[in-house]
């Protein structure tokens, strides 16, 4: 069984999960949630609620604790959030079939793939553009701590929601530009103007990858890579498979031969190679190849 509940239907028990790896992997939830490392606990605000989730984890399977909440709903948008229903044995026999995959999963293991808010998504990854994850979690935590509303938490943590598409298409280019958007800050008020006025990111189809990739270019600063994060983080569409620098890279050292192609012809490589799980394959390369050295060092992040 890939998840249960423990008998008191207060605690999860996972099958393969690492919260340490899936934080640090460059996800919309790496850019504002506060994740401790000594207590392997992550905290942040989804809509109304405060999540403060502890992960006691053992041999690559682990026990996931609320410790603030325990209704339905708490839970639920953890099971959500973390996609504790992918069956990750048979997702790393899916991918695994070379060993560039096979090396990237056993530096990772238990890393999941996160499904998050459309709209978050798409300020996170408008937000990546010619930036660093450093960088894109000062911004994005700016953006929270100016424009969200303050959650009802317990009195040690202090947590804010995601403002809203509303809320952004109401703030000034110079009050984005102070929190350290730059030039992103155009993309972002167009964003928030277009998401509010014109397209509803909540009713568009999350399984038909083709139109649901077409619509999220609409938007204003969307090129192809920032909807192909939108469709596979925000929509949950494993056949999304974005290509920035590092994956072009790596695709073009370890399948190409080193040669340069095209993004698009790396993504029909990766549908074909891959299939249904090519959105996985990619997140355990991209992880692998921001963090890795050939020679196996840790590289800067």
């Amino acid at each position: 069984m890939n998840k249960a509940y423990d008998a008191s239907g207060k605690v999860l028990d996972v099958n393969i999960f690492s919260l340490v790896h899936t934080f640090e992997s460059a996800q919309p939830l790496t850019f504002y949630a506060d994740y401790l490392r000594e207590s392997n606990s992550i905290t942040y605000g989804s809509g109304n609620l405060c999540i403060n989730l502890k992960s006691h984890e053992s041999e690559y399977n682990a026990r996931l604790e609320l410790l603030n909440g325990s209704s339905k709903r708490y839970y639920a948008e953890v099971e959500k959030r973390f996609r504790l229903a992918d069956d990750m044995g048979r997702i790393y026999k899916k991918i695994s079939i070379d060993s560039h995959v096979e090396k990237a999963i056993e530096r990772y293991k238990g890393m999941r793939l996160t499904l998050n808010d459309p709209w978050e998504t798409t300020v996170c990854f408008i937000i990546s553009q010619f930036n660093n994850v450093k960088r894109i979690r000062l911004i994005v935590r700016n953006i929270v701590e100016r424009f969200g509303d303050e959650i009802d938490c317990n009195d040690s943590l202090s947590v804010k929601s995601f403002p809203d598409s509303e809320k952004l298409m109401e703030a000034t280019d110079s009050e984005l530009r102070a929190l350290g958007t730059g030039f992103r800050s155009k993309y972002l008020k167009s964003a928030a103007e277009f998401c509010t006025n014109n397209m509803d990111l909540y009713k568009l189809n999350p399984k038909n990858y083709e139109k649901l990739k077409a619509k999220l270019m609409e938007i204003d600063g969307v090129g192809e890579k920032v909807a192909d994060c939108i469709a596979l983080m925000g929509y949950g569409n494993l056949n999304a498979f974005p290509t920035d620098v590092w994956i072009k890279r790596t695709m073009e050292k370890l399948y190409f031969d080193g040669k340069k192609v095209k993004p698009r012809d790396i993504h029909e490589f990766a549908k074909d190679y891959w299939g249904a799980y090519a959105g996985y394959a990619q997140q355990y390369l991209f992880h692998s190849a921001r963090t890795y050295r050939e020679n196996g060092t840790l590289r800067k992040k």
